[in-house]
């Protein structure tokens, strides 16, 4: 299976629902754009969370672009209230999947992205502090624009 997100240069969009640690949904709306460099890839954009107040979670994700039959590709993603959160995306199916944590700040958490189509994803994950649930969230993304790459990078099935 061929995935986009993540793979392919693209802006993405998103809409879905938050759950806060006291189980209070929240409607979202997000954006994500996706660039390739030859040094590192970046998934950077915003997550719009519609409470009352509004809430914007703005994220920037250095990725190290993979080598070919690497079974996890690692990320790292820096932030004042998550500290330093280091990761790993793997790629199993029709589905990629994140792990990550930081050591000093005691948060770790997990994401899904389920492949519907070339265009279309679902994403479901949940962050911790040690071992209580901070927030848990889905999303259906919607790949708006995209780029096409000359050269595709290598995938694991």
């Amino acid at each position: 299976m061929r995935h986009t997100f993540l793979f392919e240069p693209a802006i993405w969009s998103g809409s879905g629902t938050l759950w806060r640690a006291d189980g209070e949904p929240l409607k979202t709306h997000s954006r994500t754009e996706i660039a390739h460099r030859p040094e590192c890839w970046l998934l950077s954009g915003s997550l719009k969370v519609l409470g009352s107040p509004p809430t914007e979670f703005v994220h920037a994700y250095l990725i190290q672009p993979p080598a070919p039959n690497d079974a996890c590709i690692k990320w790292t993603f820096e932030n004042a209230m998550f500290g330093t959160l280091q990761g790993c995306f793997g790629v199993i199916g029709d589905s990629i999947l994140s792990v990550y944590s930081c050591d000093t700040s005691g948060y770790h958490g997990a994401e899904h992205l389920a492949r519907i189509d070339a265009d279309h994803y679902h994403c479901a994950g949940m962050l911790l502090l040690k071992s209580k649930l901070v927030y848990s969230w889905q999303q259906t993304l919607e790949r708006t624009a995209h780029e096409r790459a000359a050269h595709a990078p290598h995938q694991r099935a």
